[in-house]
């Protein structure tokens, strides 16, 4: 048999490789997995404010490279996936380097400074284009090249110019645009490495820092807040490894400040974020998504999960190059199954208590809820006291029946498809008309009278008012109308 060689020319394969699917957050995880797995404690991203030649670096005081070191980690494909690796490393093809760098830029310097010794190499595509080789570029005076003056005694600076995939053009609003997406990256690193960046027992706190600014931890989970309900921890066994996983029910929004509701609802908000978070040696590689056993609903907003799995099981989960997608096996894939049903229980339970607390609480409700035959119907009570007394007090048969047809119709017309637009939406902000004064006291005074009248205490009837609406939402002016009247009375 006879074989031939059939290398790809580097000219042709290096543009493909651009096209993976890396984003510019994406492709700077990648660059940040590299030097939290060489030991960096602080990490810089820098942004330079020359409009004229923008460019992107990421500075680490990791443990830096020597010379072969830097070659090995220059070539594509410098680690077999099926090697195993160190606990703690973040890698597994050994394309991240280069393929999330190629994704963003034209030009890729890789600066690194190990035991008193500089060492720099080049990807320039458009050497590649003209040689059709895979060469890399060795400058002679690395010192020299930008940005490197920045590292300390030892780290690595990996430099990004030629930046044809992040920024327009040159102009004012192009550069405009170029910082955008750099914020629009920071609120995505943050996330991505928020475990990093708060420190956990037993790990080191990591600093990450754009443009001067630190990185805040953002926590999916709202682990902190009192009110969120967190499941017991439980261990998947897969092979000779674990995998984690942790239930979260985060908290009502009345539980919770405008910004701190806002911020954990994320730019996609709830529905899009509810579901699994996927970590991988404690970094973030997938979130907001129930890989296909569940679908995202409203009432099921508030569920999250947490996962972690080793950085030895991933050929099982299927964690790709970008390490933004993965497929949970068999056996956590079944188990993660039933944990989707007791949480997406516990996510409608936050939504619907409150409901059910007035439903079964309430005695003077002014809508009934009626479920008959799979159907619910919300209708207006008309044995409210507010209601029947305004009936009594109408002089016909004829204008009783005709009010009776108005409250009919107003029950029909309830707006269910834009309330449920808007509860999904912005529940924090969907709430009933404001009451007036003197409103508030008309219904104040026929509802105490007429329960009054039927022999109820004023301290019972004080008991039931504060879970009754309109005075629950108004509870303040209720109460201090009800002592009014009270004091009156007396």
């Amino acid at each position: 048999m006879q074989t031939v060689e059939a290398a790809p020319r580097a000219s042709v394969l290096i543009e493909s490789m651009r096209d993976i699917g890396y984003s510019l957050e994406t492709a700077l995880a990648d660059i940040i997995d590299n030097s939290l797995t060489a030991g960096a404690r602080n990490i810089q991203i820098l942004t330079p404010p020359d409009r004229a030649s923008p460019r992107i670096g990421i500075l680490d005081d990791g443990d830096g490279m020597t010379r072969d070191d830097l070659l090995a980690a220059m070539r594509l494909g410098s680690r077999s996936p099926l090697e195993e690796r160190e606990r703690t490393d973040l890698g597994r093809f050994g394309l991240g380097l280069k393929i999330a760098s190629f994704s963003q830029c034209r030009r890729l310097t890789v600066v690194t400074r190990r035991g008193g010794e500089t060492n720099a190499a080049i990807w320039d595509f458009e050497r590649v284009a003209e040689t059709d080789n895979w060469l890399v570029e060795i400058p002679n005076d690395p010192d020299s090249l930008p940005c490197a003056d920045s590292l300390g005694e030892r780290g690595t600076l990996v430099l990004w110019e030629n930046l044809d995939r992040v920024v327009r053009d040159t102009s004012e609003e192009g550069f405009a645009h170029f910082v955008r997406r750099m914020d629009e990256a920071r609120s995505h690193l943050e996330l991505v490495f928020h475990r990093f960046l708060s420190g956990e027992p037993g790990h080191r706190k990591i600093a990450i820092v754009l443009n001067n600014r630190p990185l805040e931890p953002f926590d999916p989970f709202h682990s902190s807040h009192p009110a969120t309900i967190a499941g017991p921890v439980e261990k998947i066994r897969v092979g000779t490894q674990e995998v984690v996983v942790q239930t979260f029910t985060l908290p009502h929004h009345r539980k919770v400040t405008t910004e701190e509701w806002e911020r954990h609802a994320g730019a996609a908000g709830y529905v899009k974020n509810q579901g699994f978070y996927l970590y991988r040696q404690r970094r973030l590689i997938i979130y907001g998504t129930w890989f296909g056993l569940s679908r995202q609903t409203e009432l099921a907003k508030l569920a999250r999960v947490r996962i972690d799995m080793p950085n030895g099981l991933d050929s099982e989960w299927k964690i790709d190059v970008k390490k933004a997608s993965a497929q949970p096996p068999y056996q956590v894939r079944e188990r993660l199954r039933r944990i989707i049903e007791t949480m997406g229980a516990n996510s409608r339970r936050i939504y619907t208590a409150r409901g059910q607390k007035l439903i079964s609480d309430n005695r003077l409700p002014v809508w009934n809820r009626v479920q008959d035959k799979g159907e619910i119907v919300y209708r207006i009570n008309r044995d409210h006291p507010i209601i029947s007394t305004f009936s009594s007090q109408l002089q016909s048969a004829d204008l009783q029946r005709k009010f009776g047809d108005i409250l009919e119709i107003m029950g029909s017309a309830l707006p269910m498809d834009t309330l449920f637009a808007d509860l999904g939406g912005e529940p924090d902000k969907v709430g009933g008309n404001k009451l007036s004064d003197e409103a508030l006291g008309h219904a104040v005074t026929i509802t105490v009278a007429q329960l009054q009248g039927s022999g109820l205490r004023m301290t019972e009837i004080r008991q039931m008012l504060p879970f009754a609406e309109p005075f629950r939402s108004n509870w303040d002016r209720a109460e201090a109308l009800i002592e009014q009247m009270n004091a009156e009375g007396g």
